[in-house]
């Protein structure tokens, strides 16, 4: 559980850090791609055992860190795009949510218990969820698409799910640092080439600021994907009761955070939700 619950802390730390780029108006697109690099190379530092570059691409786990570095970048700028067309409060909701598909694929591929308690919990985290993330905005774009939330929805899950696929039947224990590295390294490289294309298309100065967010972002970013793949790796917790725990958990963390650190206000529907995200918790927990 130690595994579960670092990886909640570092997670809830980007939401903290995320907070202050808008503060310090920090060009998010340039601070992600120097977090990436950032991020694979403390997992090649981290690493136990010799690396030779060239036998990466080798590794039974390459191909899974290809898809999962393509996949950071895109479901990112999906993300962003739900954030601008159908609201903050929609985009948060949906990709809280997609904690439903990992679920799904648990239950469905590793045979994971299906117990009344624990499909109890689930169906309870996930209102909690909903309640938590949801925010009143006053410029609420009802006739906005649905494609982009479908999308941030599906492309969360999918993350979390080909993770803990590839985790469970190709990344060993000693490999987690190098997988983890090699992970970032593609989503720096794919990120790259998004960055290169926009800075044609408009060119403008990196600005030292925008590093310097990269590097306070990068670390606590690694450390949230290696201490939750340590997590899964973790004997006699199931997939769907871990993907639960950790969703619900951040949101939570996340909400306590964003209410004493950043004296957010938060409605009635907010406090309901954090109340059921620890009943839902307890549950699962127990289950």
């Amino acid at each position: 559980m130690i595994y579960l619950l670092l990886s909640v802390l570092f997670a809830t730390g980007l939401f903290v850090i995320f907070k202050y780029f808008g503060i310090f108006k920090i060009d998010v697109l340039k601070a992600i791609v120097v977090n990436y690099f950032v991020a694979f190379v403390l997992g090649f530092l981290s690493s136990e055992k010799s690396i030779v570059i060239t036998e990466i691409p080798q590794q039974p786990w390459f191909l899974g860190a290809l898809i999962l570095g393509a996949m950071f970048v895109s479901v990112f700028f999906v993300m962003a795009m739900t954030a601008q067309k159908n609201g903050v409060s929609v985009t948060s909701v949906a990709g809280k949510m997609s904690v439903v598909v990992p679920i799904l694929f648990g239950v469905f591929l590793y045979n994971e218990s299906v117990t009344v308690l624990k499909f109890s919990g689930i169906a309870i985290a996930l209102v909690a969820v909903y309640l938590a993330s949801v925010k009143e905005e006053k410029n609420n774009k009802v006739k906005a698409s649905l494609l982009f939330p479908i999308l941030l929805f599906v492309g969360s899950g999918a993350i979390d799910t080909l993770l803990k696929y590839v985790e469970v039947n190709f990344v060993k224990a000693q490999d987690i640092p190098v997988f983890s590295g090699s992970l970032f390294a593609i989503a720096a490289f794919f990120g790259v080439i998004i960055l290169t294309i926009k800075t044609i298309k408009k060119p403008a100065p990196f600005g030292v600021k925008n590093i310097i967010a990269g590097v306070v972002l990068g670390i606590p970013n690694y450390y949230s994907i290696v201490f939750l793949i340590k997590a899964l790796q973790v004997k006699g917790i199931e997939s769907s009761v871990l993907f639960t725990i950790n969703n619900v958990a951040i949101v939570v963390v996340s909400t306590i955070v964003g209410l004493l650190l950043f004296k957010e206000q938060f409605s009635i529907k907010n406090k309901i939700g954090i109340a059921l995200a620890i009943v839902g918790i307890v549950m699962v927990t127990f289950s």
